[in-house]
């Protein structure tokens, strides 16, 4: 089978994708931007929340190996889809929760896994991840690109970045390349 794409939203991409480049099944999980209005926009336009793209990480995965049920059941684990336009203090339309689909299917699955976590009681709060059809994407620019793997000792890195993907590693421990 070949591979497919799916595209999430969890706030700051750096942790999504440094967590999805770890799984088996995953050939290649890239930073970038969608949802927005505004063509070939760079990370400052983005920052200014005036373009309307979020942070994303695009996935191209094997769905032989990683199912996008699993994917999705990961990204519900690597971000709080309860926080309206944020997570944590990155704060503004670019850190939505948001999932952008690439064909009926991957709608309709994502809206299935939200209503069972909904259904369980999984959050404190209401979900208020997007469920969208994917736009273009535009890749962040070369130095968002595997951040956290070239800048662990960076501050956010550290304090952000490394207990989620440390979190991750354990419990998903099964599926790491």
């Amino acid at each position: 089978m070949p591979h497919a794409v799916a595209t999430f939203a969890g706030g700051c991409f750096w942790c999504i994708e440094t967590v999805l480049n770890q799984l088996r099944g995953v050939e290649s999980a890239v930073s970038g931007y969608m949802g927005g209005h505004t063509a070939n926009p760079t990370y400052e336009d983005i920052c200014n929340g005036d373009t309307g793209h979020a942070e994303v990480v695009q996935v191209s995965f094997d769905p032989d190996v990683i199912s996008y049920r699993d994917l999705l059941e990961i990204f519900f684990t690597l971000h709080d889809p309860t926080q309206l336009n944020r997570q944590g203090n990155d704060v503004g339309t670019q850190y939505r929760s948001a999932i952008f689909w690439h064909t009926p299917e991957q709608q309709a699955e994502a809206q299935a896994v939200i209503a069972e976590l909904t259904a369980a009681r999984q959050f404190d709060a209401p979900i208020v991840t997007e469920v969208t059809a994917a736009t273009r994407f535009y890749p962040a620019e070369d130095y968002h690109q595997a951040y956290f793997d070239q800048n662990p000792s960076q501050p956010y890195c550290q304090f952000v970045v490394a207990p989620k993907v440390a979190k991750a590693r354990e419990k998903y421990a099964a599926y790491l390349k």
